[in-house]
């Protein structure tokens, strides 16, 4: 009997160490938990992935743990804000104003919008912003200019706005049109003045903080384009002189210097222009550097860009030169239709002088100021950090910049 009890203790014994071996086998198959950060919800999801042999012998690197569990995750945000509804200009010809001379008839206002966009953040960071729907809740104010198409004579007759200078060694301006007048100033030989109404023979003009009347044939017109009698502010630059701060860290929101007819002649006979829309439109090139201060070669080299060379469907189907407005979702149906090439050569270049090229509280046109929503510095590095997803793109709108000056 002791025997035989002895032999069961002995098979009990056996029974447990097998189970133990049954159960260290086992335990190679335990799970782990592994979690993944939802981007939209911000919720974690434990997924049970089976550790197998080969995982034993993997070194477990706490670093790359600690980094990828640290990382700071893009959300994706709805937000509605109230923006500016940029006006658009009217130009209109005159052809009793010299060619090249400008005059604003009605300064154009900016309307409202509530504009709903979605916003992506990394952090605290915005790093991208699209808008896509909004209600207008103001009305924008077309501005209104007028552009000359007279071309400059000894015979051309000033007009309220035009630039003069005098020609007589001494000239008085006079409290009233009068030979006897009391003199509010004495100005010289080439001083400018701007013309502000016209009596008889007499001007009414204004010189620095004064005004008065003066003598009609002791003043002549200042030619915009450098055409007249090579007075020195009459200069037309050369080539050199244009080009020599030529670079990326040229500053933009300074003009390029060029005249109406340097604009002309960097895109006459080009055989990138198959449509000529460049051609056709290289005046309001000039006429934004002369009321917004922006180098207008940098916005032609931008349209160049965006629309190689205005065959581009956004171009040729809405006249917008810029692909200004277009959401990624869908680019053509987004995108702003203007009435004419015209209107988005001057929106675009307002656009880049408010939000882009200028600090805030910098005085701009029409008595505004920046905003500097998107000011990283006035070159065109800097430009690129906040207009441009595409890194390359100050790359490629500098080689159009080069191209378009060597033209001179």
């Amino acid at each position: 009997m002791v025997r035989k009890s002895k032999l069961w203790v002995y098979i009990l014994v056996l029974i447990i160490a097998i189970a133990i071996v049954i159960a260290i086998i086992f335990g190679i198959y335990l799970t782990k938990n592994i979690s993944y950060a939802s981007d939209s919800q911000n919720k974690t999801v434990a997924v049970e992935i089976p550790i197998t042999p080969q995982d034993k012998s993997k070194k477990i690197n706490i670093e790359e743990i600690v980094e990828n569990n640290t990382k700071v995750q893009k959300i994706e945000v709805l937000e509605e804000q109230e923006i500016d509804v940029e006006f658009t200009t009217q130009y209109i010809e005159n052809s009793s104003l010299a060619k090249g001379k400008i005059q604003v008839l009605q300064e154009g206002v900016d309307g409202k919008q509530n504009a709903v966009l979605k916003n992506v953040y990394e952090g605290d960071e915005l790093i991208s912003s699209v808008q896509v729907s909004s209600r207008i809740t103001k009305a924008s104010v077309d501005k209104i200019v007028q552009v000359g198409t007279a071309a400059f004579s000894n015979n051309y007759v000033p007009v309220v706005g035009d630039e003069l200078k005098a020609t007589s060694t001494t000239l008085a301006i006079r409290l009233n049109p009068d030979e006897n007048s009391d003199k509010v100033v004495t100005i010289n030989k080439g001083d400018k003045v701007i013309l502000k109404a016209k009596q008889g023979d007499w001007y009414y003009v204004s010189y620095d903080n004064y005004l008065g009347w003066a003598k009609a044939d002791s003043l002549e017109y200042v030619d915009p384009n450098g055409t007249g009698d090579g007075d020195e502010n009459n200069v037309q630059y050369t080539k050199e002189q244009l080009t020599q701060n030529l670079g990326f860290s040229m500053l933009l929101n300074k003009p390029s210097g060029l005249t109406l007819d340097q604009f002309k002649q960097i895109f006459e006979n080009d055989s990138n222009d198959v449509n000529n829309i460049f051609k056709d439109n290289a005046e309001y090139f000039y006429y934004i550097e002369q009321q917004y201060n922006i180098n207008g070669i940098f916005v032609a080299a931008v349209g160049i860009h965006e629309s190689a060379w205005g065959t581009s469907n956004i171009s040729k189907n809405k006249k917008n030169l810029f692909g200004y407005g277009a959401y990624d979702s869908d680019p053509s149906g987004s995108a702003y239709t203007f009435q004419s090439y015209a209107e988005g050569i001057d929106l675009v270049a307002r656009v880049f002088v408010k939000y882009y090229l200028n600090p805030a509280g910098t005085p701009i046109y029409g008595g505004e100021t920046a905003t500097g929503t998107y000011f990283e510095g006035a070159t065109l590095t800097a430009v690129n950090t906040r207009y441009a997803s595409d890194k390359n793109w100050a790359n490629a709108v500098y080689k159009w910049m080069t191209y378009l000056y060597n033209k001179l």
